[in-house]
């Protein structure tokens, strides 16, 4: 299990455009290796993270075009690396500590599971400055309901763990200071299935999702078979009937 920590503390955890460029490289690394099974991001400090460092970006201003060239890189790169972690095939768990505004809950929304403390709080607050969390809303709008993703976006208030839980943003909500340790419990129970199913099943998911009914059920029938030509499904399922277990690859 790889476990990756957001380390700025003192801006609490923004995204800076160093943190986005090691971010988007270490998830597209891991896809290659063979000795990670998942992956834990959690953050350092009280703040799991708070969005893009708006210092940074105010700084570019001062530029011939306002800013707006690298503006456009910063959203861009930003937006790659979110894909990243969609793209990875190893399961991203996202262990929430403190708060997550902006871009830090659009990276909650874009793991493939999150744990949070009871004390975690998330929100979308760029129209409290004039700036709406259009990129956040594209992570946001494809976890939770319509409604709700709206009613963050266009409001800004924040919201508990407790009622993330209900709306589907985040998967479990612990004590404080144990939401580490239960993403990592976590990460290592999805560590014990199949790898290549993982991968397998990860990608199906995500690319099911933006298709018809009958396109993806199409998908799924190939996919299931594809799967059932494995050795894992072979393994799997002659484990099953012959009540023992399984004995996975890789």
């Amino acid at each position: 299990i790889l476990t990756l920590t957001l380390n700025r503390a003192q801006s609490r955890n923004a995204l800076s455009e160093e943190m986005i460029a090691a971010l988007h490289t270490t998830f597209t690394a891991a896809s290659g290796d063979t000795l990670i099974r998942a992956i834990v991001l959690a953050a350092n400090g009280s703040a799991f993270c708070a969005g893009h460092d708006l210092k940074e970006l105010t700084a570019r201003r001062s530029d011939a075009d306002c800013g707006r060239a690298y503006f456009a890189a910063i959203m861009n790169a930003c937006s790659a690396m979110m894909q990243a972690i969609i793209a990875c095939p190893k399961p991203v768990i996202a262990a929430v500590g403190g708060v997550a505004t902006a871009a830090g809950c659009q990276i909650v929304a874009t793991c493939d599971l999150a744990v949070a403390s009871h004390t975690a709080r998330f929100a979308t607050p760029g129209v409290d400055i004039g700036l709406f969390c259009s990129t956040p809303m594209v992570a946001l709008s494809r976890n939770v309901p319509r409604k709700q993703a709206m009613e963050l976006l266009l409001t800004g208030d924040p919201v508990t763990a407790e009622r993330a839980l209900q709306i589907g943003l985040i998967n479990h909500v612990v004590t404080a200071g144990e939401e580490r340790a239960a993403a990592l419990a976590l990460a290592a129970k999805v560590a014990s299935k199949p790898q290549r199913v993982i991968a397998l099943g990860k990608a199906a998911f995500h690319r099911q999702s933006e298709m018809s009914l009958s396109d993806a059920y199409r998908l799924a029938s190939e996919v299931m078979v594809e799967n059932m030509m494995m050795d894992d499904a072979r393994e799997g399922i002659g484990a099953f009937i012959e009540k023992r277990t399984p004995k996975w690859e890789g």
